[in-house]
C-alpha cells in the first residue's frame, strides 16, 4: 500500500512545488489542493489554524508586506480566507500528523532529505 499524504499550498509556488517533487520521488502519493483555486471554508480555514498555530500566516510574505494595517488586523480565519497567497507553505497533513513549511526537519520526518 502506497504511503499517502496531503498538501495545501498553491500551484505554482516554487517551494510546493519542490516539496511534491521530493516527495514523490521518495514514495509518497500526494492529495494536492490548491487553496487559491479550491479555496477553503472559513471552518476548514480555523482547523487549519488550530493545526498549525498562527505560523501558519507568512508574516514575511509579500503579500503580508502588501497589506495595510487594518488588512493586517483581522482575525487570522479572515485573512487567509480573504488572502491565500498569505499562508505559509506546504502545509502537510500525513493522518493528523501536521508538518509546515518545507524545512530540514519536514524532510527528514518525511524521508525525503
Amino acid at each position: 500500500m502506497a504511503k499517502r499524504l496531503k498538501i495545501y499550498g498553491l500551484d505554482y509556488c516554487s517551494t510546493v512545488q519542490k516539496a511534491r517533487a521530493a516527495l514523490e520521488g521518495v514514495g509518497w502519493q500526494i492529495d494536492f489542493r490548491d487553496v487559491k483555486a479550491d479555496p477553503l471554508s472559513p471552518a476548514e480555514w480555523q482547523q487549519m489554524l488550530d493545526n498549525f498555530g498562527e505560523k501558519l500566516v507568512n508574516r514575511a510574505s509579500l503579500t503580508w508586506r502588501g497589506m495595510s494595517e487594518e488588512e493586517r488586523a483581522a482575525p487570522p480565519v479572515e485573512m487567509l480566507a480573504a488572502k491565500p497567497a498569505l499562508m505559509k507553505r506546504p502545509a502537510i497533513d500525513l493522518d493528523g500528523q501536521f508538518f509546515l513549511g518545507w524545512t530540514a526537519n519536514v524532510k527528514r520526518a518525511l524521508g525525503a532529505e
